[in-house]
């Protein structure tokens, strides 16, 4: 009989010629444990999807319940259902006005191609802004969108009309004009390697946008649900977008993804034609009612306020030869490194010493510091630990 790992390399679909191939047979909290009792340390949450942990009983109780009371009925948008609209209203108590509509779907790059096409109906132009180094999901529409041309050259021909600016560069605020549709951006680059908005920026961006009548569009998929110390970046930067991109932590753990507008733009996808987007599965009730009660926990448990104080734990606990920097806001940290070949060593090497962490896909010289906002100064303490020896090796290499 063939073995798990035998089965993943011969029956899915590859993404890479080198897998972690690290087995998981259960977590709980911050740990991912294999089939032979091994226990890692979880520094990625699935990609800033684990928030409030892992096998949270809040969520899982709530999966569990709506399992049991119903799962699909009906293409999204035709029936009431409580999970979905008590989650919208929840968001949108947290959401700063005027987003105030909540449009789910499956995932971030379908919320991001929901996006694109909303700011194109609405405002009947065609044009798109992104930035250098931003990374929006693999769909072609976010393909399309997204800062290198490493992932998506090959896949051409993308969608027409896109400008590529540069983060931080006041001179490409004047790629937006009057043919402008939307400017889409990440208050904070993630992929890219964390790289933080330079006072003004973002306010020149909405200033632009106000004066040219684009939309502005902020992807908050790895920075929303307190990972920067917010409970969304907008608000730690102070800047209202017109369309807000939500996914990865939305579903607390479950696949989930949505964007948000204000009633006067989302309802342009209501006729001129009726359906202007539509979904089979998006906002599942299940994935919506795990959320709602990810979002909860969050809320009753104060998360978002202790996330700057595990953060300066990790930093002040991080000192090596071999760390040039620790980029990062919030728990969102990305830490660089005097050469790349060090940082493989890291995340290749991580497992053995009971620790999962990651890449970055444009900066191959910092790895990931990404954790649950549930862990404890204990769990950073000896995370910190084995990245210290990870990083004693590196060098002894």
């Amino acid at each position: 009989m063939l073995s798990n790992r035998q089965l993943f390399l011969k029956y899915l679909g590859q993404t890479s010629p080198e897998p972690l191939l690290t087995e998981i047979e259960r977590a709980d909290g911050v740990y991912l444990y294999g089939p032979g009792g091994e226990k890692y340390l979880d520094l990625v949450s699935g990609v800033s999807v684990s928030n409030t942990g892992h096998n949270n009983k809040k969520v899982t109780d709530a999966v569990i319940n709506q399992a049991g009371a119903y799962l699909h009925t009906m293409v999204y948008g035709e029936m009431v259902q409580s999970p979905q609209v008590r989650y919208a209203a929840r968001l949108v108590s947290i959401l700063p006005q005027p987003l105030d509509t909540v449009y789910f779907v499956n995932s971030g790059s379908e919320a991001v191609e929901g996006a694109l096409k909303l700011a194109r109906r609405y405002t009947g132009r065609s044009g798109i802004v992104s930035f250098n180094n931003a990374y929006h999901g693999s769909t072609y529409g976010a393909l399309s969108v997204q800062g290198s041309d490493t992932y998506s050259a090959a896949f051409g021909p993308l969608l027409p009309g896109v400008s590529r600016g540069t983060f931080n560069d006041a001179e490409s605020i004047k790629l937006i004009t009057k043919e402008t549709a939307c400017v889409i951006v990440e208050p904070v680059q993630a992929e890219a390697g964390v790289i933080l908005p330079e006072p003004g920026f973002l306010s020149l961006l909405r200033q632009r946008c106000c004066e040219k009548r684009a939309l502005l569009i902020f992807d908050e998929c790895q920075t929303g649900f307190g990972r920067t110390g917010t409970m969304f970046a907008a608000e730690r930067y102070k800047i209202t977008p017109d369309i807000m991109i939500l996914a990865k932590a939305l579903g607390g753990g479950m696949p989930l993804g949505a964007f948000v507008s204000s009633k006067r733009i989302m309802r342009s996808l209501m006729s001129d034609p009726p359906l202007g987007h539509i979904t089979t599965f998006g906002g599942h009730p299940v994935c919506c009612a795990a959320g709602l009660a990810s979002l909860e926990y969050i809320l009753e448990n104060d998360l978002v306020s202790q996330v700057a104080a595990k953060a300066n734990l990790f930093r002040k606990r991080l000192r090596h030869k071999l760390i040039k920097e620790i980029r990062g806001e919030g728990l969102l940290m990305a830490v660089r490194l005097s050469d790349k070949a060090f940082v493989k060593h890291i995340v290749a090497n991580g497992p053995k010493h009971g620790l999962i962490t990651d890449y970055f896909l444009f900066c191959d010289d910092a790895f990931r510091i990404a954790p649950p906002l549930t862990i404890s100064k204990a769990e950073i303490e000896e995370a910190c630990q084995k990245l210290l020896t990870l990083l004693d090796e590196a060098a002894g290499s």
